[in-house]
């Protein structure tokens, strides 16, 4: 690593700034830790704040009895934190030495520092189709989302037709769910038979509620303020339709932002941090919490991410306080 520039030895570095994250700086600031957040640079499709930044109502957070904005919801979280002393930065984590004590950190500007223990709350990033009217109406809430649990009981979701793109697990999921507020919902995928296990396919296939378009690429989200409709691509004959719906659901899977940790602590096959303990937040590494979707490949909810920063933060906070530390030695 280099040594351009370190900063202070921080008690808890907490890399991410969704639920988890925030949460995790509350509890700790609240601890007296005195918390450094990095919330990361930003990129096309992930910003600081998180998935929620591109959500609008959010409905099933505890605590707003009419809703609340996504990116609200994230601005109050951050604003709690800031309040009881925690400090933070834009800039991404992007190397971890865990060899050393204390752990030495480099940001994407090649600044150093030096921390007692790290919280881990980078989550995961939604795949998309990457179609650019796609990311406008997801971002705008224009009817489309990944998140069908989040969303789908939205008032402009009931009663019409809403697609499913993906032949997973998680597609039989989302239509399955669908189907509680949703006059149709329509599975769309690209091969002629769905990767998800037996029983979830035979489930979503005899719903009455559901029905599959085979063989077909989405290759245009059509709308102006809401989506009107999809255009199709057969996948064998070529041939090009659109069909008519009232949202859009992509589940093709989501991609935990643990690039920069490849090496560093153990991760599960699907590149999820991996937790050795039940209920537990540590990591193949004394001292490295981890919390949110970066380490919850199952329910990846607000709600519960914000529930593990909780228990990051004092898993933390106990492991340095009980001398988790002197199995560390000083650099």
């Amino acid at each position: 690593m280099s040594n351009q520039e370190i900063r202070e030895r921080e008690t808890v570095v907490i890399i991410g700034s969704g639920p988890a994250a925030w949460t995790a700086a509350i509890y700790a600031a609240r601890a007296q830790m005195k918390p450094f957040v990095f919330e990361g640079a930003g990129s096309r499709t992930m910003i600081p704040g998180g998935q929620l930044m591109f959500t609008t109502e959010v409905e099933n957070y505890p605590g707003f009895r009419a809703g609340v904005m996504g990116p609200d919801l994230m601005v109050e979280m951050r604003e709690q934190a800031l309040s009881f002393g925690t400090r933070s930065i834009w800039e991404d984590i992007v190397d971890i030495d865990p060899g050393q004590y204390p752990f030495r950190l480099r940001s994407n500007t090649d600044t150093e520092v030096l921390a007692d223990s790290v919280i881990l709350a980078t989550g995961a990033n939604a795949k998309w189709l990457g179609l650019e009217n796609e990311e406008r109406l997801a971002q705008s809430g224009g009817g489309v989302s990944a998140c069908a649990v989040c969303d789908g009981a939205l008032p402009h979701f009931r009663g019409d037709t809403l697609a499913v793109i993906g032949g997973g697990d998680s597609a039989m999921e989302d239509a399955l769910y669908l189907t509680k507020f949703a006059e149709q919902v329509i599975v769309i995928h690209r091969r002629d038979k769905f990767r998800a296990s037996r029983i979830m396919s035979e489930r979503a296939l005899a719903h009455d509620k559901i029905r599959v378009e085979w063989n077909k690429l989405v290759t245009e989200v059509i709308g102006n303020e809401t989506i009107t409709a999809l255009r199709l691509q057969d996948t064998v004959s070529g041939e090009v339709s659109e069909l008519e719906v009232r949202g859009m659901f992509v589940a093709i899977g989501h991609t935990p932002n643990t690039g920069f940790l490849n090496g560093v602590i153990e991760l599960k096959e699907n590149g999820y941090v991996q937790t050795p303990t039940a209920w537990r937040t540590e990591t193949s590494v004394p001292g490295i919490f981890a919390a949110g979707d970066v380490m919850d490949d199952y329910f990846r909810q607000a709600v519960t991410a914000a529930g593990t920063g909780c228990m990051a933060a004092l898993e933390a906070e106990r492991w340095l306080a009980h001398g988790g530390a002197k199995g560390h030695e000083e650099p």
